[in-house]
């Protein structure tokens, strides 16, 4: 089952699963503009167009319901962190061993079962912040009217903590969404952060315990969702509490600098970056790799590009690069299996992992997904498709920065198949 969202509502398309009492996964992807055509839904699947993806949502169901729900953006756990917040244990993922769940199931609900194994939650706090999980994807889903899906039957995600009924649980969170467009058009979004203009003011207003906790958490980079999790409460108390301060003037709303809940590396007070962003790519292809190193060098990133898998790792944890581009098929060691093992190390877990594949199909993203990556860039693609998913996760390079010295010697380059780029090339960048 697929097409687009203007042909059938999300509200729609959980109600036939539920009716079918299907077992699987729905996928969504939202657009900037709508895509019709059914035959442009599936090439937007494929990766053949150059229309600009969205944000994507995952569900997962058995027997007509609920299992557990995420973005495409939670899955470098941060969502999670906040949610580890009530219970006083966020510091528990960054100990933790994580078992073989997180590298067949999705990350974030592999790594909730770690904590619930080693008995940092119980499992009554884990049914809580699964159902909290469930709730919030599904209110970004259902106020949603641009994009397509795909919903795919399959082996139900195992093993499983609780379960929700579809019908209910829509008609709750309809209402909600009905809720939030009172907040327009002063609060658009969630996801918009918080910061007080008129500190003066906003205190002669509020109470000064109520006046400490918005301080304390209205930075400009915590966001009004990240608040209701933090605080415990819903997402519209959150909003409506701020709002007549919103409207006032006294607090001020803005997304956050990098939605990709990357770190910004650019100095405020130079106007350049901080640090040169560092990528790897890992793919056995002799032109993919000269080309995207290229490319990326010559527009201020410090790329290296490696060709044997089973020496990629060393090399990754001596290089600890911003941005990991991975091939899927390659001999030995796939990118699975490669993602898969990084995301184990502390030093990886929210490392943005892309995987680079040739292969078409639905199963392909959902496995890339399932073993911790990041997003993924189907091959062939250009140069400018290269440059603005690399821009997403560690912003823009420094074209003025000075050559960055090897980090290997020649024999540990020949050793590892290392590509390097000849500096005085002055060819045009081809297609990969």
């Amino acid at each position: 089952m697929q097409g687009n969202l203007n042909e059938i509502d999300i509200r729609s398309i959980l109600e036939l699963i539920e009716l079918g009492q299907r077992t699987g996964e729905l996928f969504v992807e939202a657009y900037s503009s709508p895509v019709t055509p059914l035959c442009a839904v599936r090439d937007h699947y494929r990766n053949r167009d150059t229309s600009p993806r969205g944000q994507s949502w995952f569900v997962f169901f058995f027997n007509g319901q609920i299992i557990y729900a995420a973005s495409d953006s939670d899955s470098n756990l941060s969502r999670l962190r906040d949610y580890l917040r009530r219970y006083k244990a966020e510091t528990a993922l960054d100990r933790i061993k994580v078992s073989a769940i997180a590298s067949t199931n999705a990350p974030e609900y592999g790594y909730l079962w770690a904590l619930l194994e080693n008995r940092v939650l119980t499992p009554a706090q884990g049914r809580n912040i699964i159902h909290s999980m469930v709730h919030e994807t599904l209110f970004d889903l259902l106020s949603l009217h641009q994009g397509s899906f795909i919903f795919e039957m399959g082996p139900a995600l195992a093993p499983q903590l609780t379960t929700l009924e579809i019908g209910s649980l829509v008609t709750k969170i309809m209402k909600r969404v009905q809720e939030w467009k009172q907040f327009h058009p002063h609060i658009q979004s969630p996801n918009q952060c918080p910061v007080i203009s008129e500190p003066e003011k906003l205190r002669e207003a509020l109470p000064e315990n109520i006046f400490k906790t918005l301080t304390r958490w209205a930075d400009g980079q915590t966001t009004i969702l990240g608040l209701a999790r933090y605080l415990n409460r819903d997402v519209l108390t959150v909003a409506r509490a701020i709002y007549p301060y919103v409207q006032q003037g006294l607090v001020q709303l803005s997304y956050p600098a990098n939605e990709a809940g990357t770190a910004c590396k650019w100095d405020l007070g130079l106007g350049q970056p901080a640090k040169v962003p560092r990528i790897v790519c890992i793919d056995d292809e002799v032109a993919v790799r000269k080309s995207v190193e290229y490319i990326l060098s010559q527009h201020g990133y410090e790329a290296t590009a490696i060709s044997n898998p089973l020496k990629a790792l060393s090399l990754v944890f001596q290089l600890k690069p911003d941005l990991i581009l991975c091939d899927i098929t390659m001999p030995e060691l796939d990118g699975y299996e490669i993602c898969a093992m990084l995301r184990r190390s502390t030093a990886f877990r929210q490392t943005p992992i892309v995987m680079l594949t040739g292969k078409d199909g639905f199963i392909d993203r959902v496995k890339a997904r399932m073993v911790g990556s990041t997003d993924y860039l189907t091959k062939p693609f250009g140069e400018s498709e290269l440059l603005m998913l690399v821009e997403k996760y560690v912003g823009r390079g420094y074209p003025e920065h000075p050559q960055p010295e090897r980090l290997l010697e020649k024999d540990i380059q020949t050793e590892l198949d290392l590509d390097i780029p000849d500096a005085s090339s002055t060819q045009s960048a081809p297609l990969i």
